[in-house]
């Protein structure tokens, strides 16, 4: 048995924002129904915000990436690859909602550009409806993410219609409290977003707070890198793809090391759930696999895939594969990678698990 969610009363939120123009402290904003804050706006920026409220998606809340990340720029990068593991995710999507109360209420957090807010929209309308949460820092993002969800919202049968309420909200788990933008939750989904933050343990704890009783935290954290080439195609000295990987862990630590406040994270995801307070701490992984010969949407993602890899982490590599690199990226030369039909993606992803007590 879940124990009956916390709400704050339905608030009109025009009404909210109009009382809120020209005061020093504006009240915080709620949505109507769902019982969540978000986090304060000054009063110069309420029309702007209530403008976007209306468009459905939440505006004026300063965004940034502690990373340093250009992720409005990755948006393109992000949706080919949401589409290659679009059906691996459908799975995890319904067995993660399996077993929630009716009408639930799930956070993703770290929507990215809306691969799994999609799938999660379907799962929960297929079950009966929900409430589907989208949190991001990146404005552009969150749009993405937002539209992917909202096609898929309403599901409908020869006996009933179901729906689902998507509600997205602009927020940094850099320099915010989840608490001032998260509603409480049954279930919360963040997939490679953790990693991302100073603190990450603190991050995972604050994420549970978030939680019903009962409520799930799933967190898509490591697994094994993706494959994509054989192993020796040709060009340079054979391993390159081991080199690539081994340069991507370089530039992460790199990453990491450069966070503003960063703290290391020196124990396993599940240690770190079990700290959290979490119970029945467990994980599974999910393959995305697409084998040759290649398709173009493979095609497509490999030549994005190695053209980042060149601009992260090609001071890292050795002068020999970085000219590798820049042949199989141009198109003009016998080893361009668009040209290859023996292409491929094999990748494993890791969810760990831990429930709320």
């Amino acid at each position: 048995m879940h124990a009956a969610r916390r709400r704050a009363p339905p608030t009109d939120v025009q009404h909210r924002l109009a009382a809120s123009r020209g005061c020093p402290r504006p009240a915080p904003v709620c949505f109507p129904g769902v019982g969540f804050a978000l986090p304060r706006v000054s009063s110069d920026r309420c029309g702007g915000l209530l403008r976007s409220l209306r468009l459905g998606t939440v505006r004026g809340v300063a965004a940034h990436t502690a990373d340093g990340i250009d992720w409005n720029s990755r948006l393109a990068d992000l949706r080919r690859a949401d589409g290659l593991q679009a059906e691996a995710v459908r799975l995890v999507a319904a067995r993660l909602v399996d077993g929630l109360p009716d009408e639930p209420t799930v956070v993703d957090v770290g929507s990215g550009a809306g691969g799994m807010a999609l799938v999660l929209a379907e799962a929960l309308a297929a079950r009966g409806g929900g409430t589907l949460v989208l949190v991001d820092a990146v404005p552009e993002l969150l749009d993405a993410a937002t539209a992917a969800a909202r096609k898929a919202a309403a599901y409908e049968t020869d006996s009933h219609t179901t729906s689902v309420r998507v509600r997205p909200v602009l927020g940094d788990l850099s320099s915010e409290q989840p608490s001032s933008f998260l509603p409480t939750a049954d279930l919360v989904w963040a997939s490679g977003v953790v990693h991302h933050l100073p603190d990450q343990a603190a991050v995972v704890s604050a994420l549970t707070a978030s939680l019903a009783p009962g409520g799930l935290l799933a967190l898509a954290e490591g697994g094994l890198d993706a494959r994509f080439l054989p192993w020796d195609i040709g060009a340079g000295s054979p391993g390159l793809a081991d080199r690539l990987s081994a340069a991507r862990g370089e530039w992460f630590a790199h990453m990491r090391e450069k966070i503003p406040g960063s703290v290391r994270l020196t124990k396993g995801w599940g240690a770190v759930l079990t700290a959290a307070g979490l119970r029945d701490v467990s994980a599974f992984s999910y393959l995305v696999d697409h084998p040759a010969p290649t398709t173009p949407q493979v095609r497509d993602w490999a030549l994005a895939h190695v053209r980042r890899l060149a601009e992260s982490c090609g001071e890292r590599l050795h002068p020999a594969d970085r000219a590798v690199l820049r042949d199989l990226l141009d198109s003009g030369h016998p080893a361009y990678l668009g040209a290859r039909d023996d292409l491929f993606l094999l990748s494993a992803n890791t969810v760990h698990t831990g429930r709320k007590s």
